[in-house]
């Protein structure tokens, strides 16, 4: 195996193991997020609130030795409280540039959907070509630079629901479940014996295994993950797939493609592999591809979800052998 590639999955796997110090159970959820930040990619992360998603994003820019920062989405954020603005420097008689908190490596939007339309899209040019233009002069983004938005999927009061263009510039939904009995259990245990997860990572009993220069360097690595033309044919079909099949009313565009085999070659590094499987595609096909579809409604009615049309997707692209 490539000395580049194990290097890789070794501050994979050191990574999770860090990251579990702190952030008890969602080891899926975890796996996604790392997926992003190593396909420098961002991620939607729905869950009610109290499920510890700020805190997982501050412990994985902990472990892996980048800034965080988070925005507060609220219905009277304005563009430049994302990006910053020019301020007049009354010392040197001169207008100072002040950065926003965009200017950081992992950026946590929360509760992205609080806030209105033109607030939202201040983040489309830095998700995209990480930058940002103020004034009229553009200015250049962290390398590293990955957003992580946040949404509540059960209160609906005074949100604007992400538009499909938008929705669609995330890789990755990344849906947070409650912990299960044993792991809140285990959480109740250590709140009372004063071992909080917030409290362990800021008396710095989690390890960096990273810092941005090397991340940039490992991220590059999954280039070297093999993958052989019938399971890029393979993902194709399952995307096409998506524009065809009768449940849905619009399919998933090529970055869906783009996504899927980006998705699955990280997954393949998790999973101490230097090559894609089928199984790979598989099991990033809903995070990556979820989030893209709309159905009809009249099959929603019926109570078909988008996960499970995907599932049913799957099911009919033959499998390459």
């Amino acid at each position: 195996m490539n000395a580049d590639i194990h290097a890789l999955q070794e501050t994979l796997a050191k990574a999770r193991e860090e990251v579990a110090k702190v952030i008890i159970g969602q080891e899926h959820v975890v796996k996604m997020c790392l997926i992003a930040i190593f396909t420098r990619q961002h991620a939607l992360i729905e869950g009610v609130p109290g499920l510890g998603k700020t805190l997982l994003v501050r412990t994985l820019a902990k472990v892996l030795g980048c800034d965080f920062s988070r925005i507060q989405f609220t219905p009277d954020l304005m563009p430049a409280d994302i990006t910053g603005t020019h301020m007049f420097n009354m010392s040197k008689n001169v207008f100072s540039l002040v950065k926003g908190p965009v200017f950081t490596t992992f950026c946590l939007a929360d509760e992205i959907n609080r806030a209105p339309a033109k607030t939202q899209s201040a983040l489309l040019q830095a998700m995209q070509e990480r930058e940002v233009s103020i004034d009229r002069k553009t200015y250049p983004l962290d390398k590293n630079f990955t957003v992580f938005a946040t949404q509540n999927p059960i209160e609906f009061e005074g949100t604007y629901p992400l538009p499909e263009a938008q929705k669609d510039r995330f890789m990755l939904k990344i849906i947070m479940e409650p912990p299960l009995k044993e792991e809140e259990l285990m959480l109740a245990k250590r709140m009372v014996e004063d071992h909080a997860p917030e409290k362990t990572l800021s008396e710095d009993s989690v390890n960096m295994v990273a810092s941005p220069e090397n991340l940039t360097e490992l991220a590059k690595c999954l280039n070297d993950i093999v993958i052989k033309e019938e399971l890029i044919n393979y993902a194709v079909d399952i995307v096409r797939k998506t524009r065809s099949h009768k449940a849905v009313l619009v399919g998933s565009s090529p970055r869906g493609t783009q996504g899927l085999l980006l998705a699955s070659r990280a997954n393949a590094a998790m999973e101490d592999r230097d090559f894609v499987t089928p199984d790979d595609i598989k099991a990033t096909a809903v995070p990556v591809l979820a989030h893209r579809l709309v159905l009809r409604p009249e099959f929603e009615l019926e109570g078909l979800t988008v996960d499970e049309v995907i599932e049913r997707i799957l099911q009919d692209v033959a499998v390459p052998r």
